[in-house]
Order: structure tokens, then sequence, then C-alpha cells
């Protein structure tokens, strides 16, 4: 686990030590992968001798191209020195065709078991049981949240959901199909929840909603709720706090990917009016908010911009992968000193009809 660090100055010697470290692993032939060895050899420069800060790697780096995880056989993105060990293989985004896909080894394990230090043991009992009402399948979710409570004493319930087929139909105008299915997901969540001893739930935000309308939460003897999936706008936080889940149930929004890990919000603030921040992992990932059409210039504090992802881990180097999302450029705010991204929606989400189903 990343030794805690309090101010800037030291995140960014902590990210800039973390950096040369994984460059030197992924271009270095015994422990380096396939693609970005044959990438530097195609480039003409060699990585580690070149990129010794984060600032580097911004200024020599292009943007990391998604069609690289979809065209691309898992078998370039091995290291070398975990070519004796099968891998898992994630799926993530995509409506039609074929997704994104990342394989992994451990990464979701180190990403949850830190995450698990940011939730209280008071709304997430050790030992008490979990249900997740969410998408299962081929995603890294699935083993997360299960190795996140298993992590903390606890078995996890499932109910699955398949958010490719819910776009679909949405895409189709297909709507009654999409209520149908939603209905069934959380007639299954909701029969759980009653029958079950249950203290914390991992779903989205509208399953949440409609488990909320359901039955009483708190009642059913959830403690604590940890959210994460479409848009949560200023408003429809204080709905999902004040009226779906109520006093005493705690609420953990959180923002993540296959590609990231997640990102875990700042407690919220009278003063922050249920507008939700979140801080990246740093150092094992960075998330940037740049000018959509001059994506190496940041935005200003307050101002929107297009998010852009870079990962560091054994497992995956991803640098400035500009995600389909936008978000608010925010300060650094204890215990996270570095910048956090807020109100984080669909890229283009005021312009343009966004399908996002129920996830």
């Amino acid at each position: 686990m990343p030794t805690i660090v309090r101010t800037p100055e030291a995140a960014q010697n902590q990210l800039d030590t973390h950096l040369r470290e994984i460059i030197d692993w992924h271009f270095s032939p015994e422990t380096g992968c396939p693609f970005w060895l044959d990438w530097a050899s195609k480039a003409g420069w060699d990585p580690r001798a070149e990129v010794k800060t984060f600032a580097d790697l911004l200024a020599r780096f292009p943007h990391f191209q998604d069609q690289w995880l979809r065209d691309l056989p898992p078998e370039v993105w091995v290291p070398a020195r975990f070519k004796a060990r099968p891998y898992h293989i994630f799926e993530t985004g995509g409506t039609t065709g074929i997704p994104k896909q990342r394989i992994g080894w451990d990464d979701y394990k180190i990403d949850y078991e830190e995450f698990s230090s940011k939730i209280s043991d008071e709304h997430f009992p050790r030992g008490a049981a979990w249900l997740m009402a969410g998408p299962t399948g081929p995603r890294r979710l699935r083993l997360a949240i299960e190795h996140l409570a298993n992590f903390r004493g606890s078995p996890c319930y499932f109910v699955d959901l398949d958010p490719r087929w819910v776009k679909k139909v949405m895409s189709q105008k297909q709507f009654d199909q999409a209520r149908a299915y939603m209905e069934h997901v959380v007639d299954q969540a909701v029969i759980l929840l009653k029958h079950r001893k249950i203290a914390s739930l991992f779903t989205t935000p509208k399953l949440l909603e409609a488990i909320g309308e359901k039955l009483d939460l708190r009642e059913a003897g959830i403690r604590g709720v940890f959210c994460g999936g479409t848009t949560m706008t200023p408003q429809y936080v204080r709905f999902l706090i004040e009226e779906a889940l109520g006093e005493g149930i705690g609420f953990y929004p959180t923002y993540g990917n296959t590609l990231m890990g997640l990102a875990a919000s700042a407690p919220l603030r009278p003063e922050d009016n249920f507008s939700v921040t979140y801080y990246a992992p740093q150092p094992r990932a960075v998330l940037r908010i740049v000018n959509p059409s001059q994506t190496e210039v940041l935005v200003n504090y307050g101002q929107w911009g297009r998010v852009e992802l870079t990962t560091l881990t054994q497992e995956l180097f991803l640098p400035r992968f500009l995600e389909r999302d936008e978000a608010i450029r925010r300060s650094a705010r204890d215990p996270y000193p570095w910048d956090g991204v807020g109100d984080v929606r669909p890229l283009g989400a005021l312009e343009q009809t966004i399908v996002e189903g129920v996830y």
C-alpha cells in the first residue's frame, strides 16, 4: 500500500518515483510486455532514459488509443515476468461490437484493499454480508466487489446486470423492455434484502433509487451503500441521500472503471451542496481535467474539461487515455494532496442525448 503523503510536493515526488519504477518495468525486456517494447523500438527512443517525471511523460507520450485494447490480442499486454501466470480477461465499455479488453492479475485486489481503508466499519460492518446489484459477467467489478467484501471478512451476494443489453434496447427506444429488465433486477435484489441479513450494498444510482422505492433500506438492515455508475448530479445525490437512503445510512459514491481502478469521493461537507468530488488512487493512477480541444492544457479550477487517465501499475501502463467523460477540475483536499474531479458526466452531455441505461 502506498505511503500516505500530506503535501502536494510530497505527492508529486511520490508520483515521479513510482513513475520511474513503472517505466523501467514496462520498457525492460526482462519485465515488459511485447506491446510497449515494440512501441519503443518503433518510436526510436528509450523511455527509461528520457522519462524521469510525470511532466516528461506528458511531453513525450501521445494519447493511448482505445482501439489497441479492442483490436489487439491479450498476449501483447502480458509482462514478461507474468508469463507463467494465467490472467483474467476483463471487458469495459461498448454497446455493440467488441468491447475494450484488459487483462489482469492482482490490480483489482490491490485497488480494493486500499479502498477498504476509506469506508467506515460503522457503515460497512466487518463480517456482515454484502449485496452487489450490478454488472458481473466479464467485468472486473464482479471480482473486485467480492474481494472487497472478503477482505473485510464478509460474504457477498450477487444480482447480475447486463448494461450492454439495457443500452441497446434504450438506444432503439424499446423503453418497455428496459423497464421490464430493470424491474427484474430490482425484484431479485429486494428478495435477497428481505430474506437475508445484508448490511452493505453496492449498486448503481438508478438501481439504488428503484430498490429504495420497494423497501425501506434502513429497516432491511442496510448500513452503508457503495455506489458507482451513471451520472450523479448534486440534485440527484441529494435525492439519494435524503429520500432513497434516509438517516443513518452511509453513502460512498465512487468513480471508476476497469482501466483505472476506482477514485474515492471526499466526504460531503455542507459547503459542497451535494456536489461530489473524486480523487484518483495516486500514484497508481492519475486523473487530469484537460481542454477538449487542446488536451495538453489543463483547464482552470472550477471549469469543465475532459477527463484524462494515466494508469501506472506493473500490470498496465496506460498513458494519457482520454475518457468519454467530462468533469470539473477541483483542488486538493485533505487527505488527497492532488487534483480532484467533480460532477463527472458523459462527454458532451449538455449538447446531446446520452444513453446510460441503469449503469
